[in-house]
């Protein structure tokens, strides 16, 4: 027992850390923390010095941080923010075309069926949790992009979770289920319509009564703990639902944002320092996941055009569509370049794939690297491209 408590100390002490260093490395490079701690991830990693691997303990703390994560960004919202007809047109755009450029790319370099479904299936996604770090570190969260992303990459969650319904019902089965695709898609829009109303009108006065109770007054952080409580129980109840748990995280966050609180000690200044820590291990988590080692000579070609084809498809699918409906050209390449990384949610489904045993260690490798290289690149492109100077805002 001592053994094991004393494994997990290290394991603790290691990767904060490793947060750390990712600051110092992010700093003398003039980049976002977010890259420095993926960095930092690789060269720790089974990639070049093999000091850490990732654990369940690792992947633990990482998904900890991404649900503690999308908690806080859903603070700098509100409901209205992430309802626009526009971002489901955002959304449908940058999930098909995508999921068409990536089978493709797949088909092209001679892989079969199976793997090119797999492999556009995994460029249908965005990882949420990514842009919106890199939008709070900046501090442009309140800009009209950044709500077109968060917006749009709610949407891409769902419909990325039906395409990866539709891609295991056609490469086991050879044909897709209309029932349980519509099922699924009801589940998921009952979950974000409920799950959003309770918490914004039942849960936060709830958080306000109780914040005028003498248990508030005598214990400050009560408020806090009930918070944080129920943002890991939205966050499962949207796995239940067939969603990625930061959705729900995310929907808890705009439901307690306009929270007033008089005698409690504020919920979002102590979920922010939760999320410095873990957020932090969330990133390096990403690094120690790519092993480069594992990518093969002749397919180094392959892993080079399906990013460029991840990029541009995201791109395209999403930017074309926000210009045709009124957003101006800066924002709307700033919102292609933000629905780009494909983080954590493309190594999932490729690590889906790789366990039913419909993809090869290859085609796994390839969509890791590639989820890690897109990841990388959108926080450079808007430090060192778009935010580097003037930029229109559309509200």
């Amino acid at each position: 027992m001592e053994s094991a408590a004393l494994a997990i100390e290290i394991q603790m002490s290691l990767l904060l850390f490793l947060a750390l260093a990712g600051y110092l490395v992010a700093s003398r490079i003039n980049q976002s923390a977010t890259i420095g701690a993926i960095l930092v991830g690789v060269l720790v990693g089974p990639s070049v010095l093999g000091l850490i691997t990732y654990t369940d303990f690792v992947a633990t703390l990482a998904h900890l941080g991404a649900i503690i994560l999308l908690f806080v960004i859903g603070f700098e919202f509100n409901v209205k923010d992430i309802i626009d007809p526009r971002y489901g047109v955002i959304a449908l755009l940058g999930v098909i075309i995508p999921w068409i450029g990536g089978y493709a790319t797949t088909i092209f370099f001679g892989f079969d069926f199976a793997s090119a479904v797999f492999v556009g299936t995994a460029l249908t996604a965005t990882s949420i949790a990514i842009t919106a770090n890199v939008l709070k570190e900046i501090g442009v969260l309140q800009t009209g992009a950044a709500r077109a992303i968060i917006g749009a990459a709610v949407i891409d969650d769902v419909l990325s979770l039906i395409v990866l319904a539709i891609a295991i019902d056609l490469t086991v089965g050879g044909d897709v289920s209309v029932t349980s695709v519509a099922l699924m898609l009801a589940r998921a829009v009952g979950f974000i319509i409920i799950a959003g109303a309770v918490g914004y009108f039942g849960i936060r006065k709830v958080i306000e009564r109780m914040d005028g109770t003498p248990l508030a007054r005598k214990y400050p952080e009560f408020i806090f703990i009930f918070a944080m409580m129920m943002a890991f129980l939205y966050a499962m109840l949207a796995d239940l639902a067939g969603l990625s748990g930061i959705i729900g995280a995310f929907l808890a966050g705009i439901s307690f944002a306009e929270v007033r609180l008089r005698q409690s000690k504020g919920v979002h200044e102590g979920a922010e320092y939760f999320q410095i820590v873990f957020a932090s291990i969330f990133f390096i988590s990403l690094g120690i996941l790519a092993d480069i080692r594992a990518l093969t000579s002749d397919m180094v070609v392959f892993l080079a055009v399906l990013t460029l084809v991840a990029i541009a498809t995201k791109v395209i699918g999403c930017g074309i569509p926000a210009r045709a409906m009124g957003i101006c050209r800066e924002d709307s390449l700033i919102i292609g370049f933000g629905m780009a990384p494909r983080g954590e949610v493309a190594m999932i489904v490729a690590l889906i794939g790789l366990e039913a045993g419909l993809i090869g260690q290859q085609i796994f490798v390839v969509v890791v690297l590639m989820s890690l290289l897109t990841t990388l690149i959108t926080p450079i492109v808007y430090r060192n491209w778009f935010y580097k100077g003037a930029y229109c805002t559309t509200e």
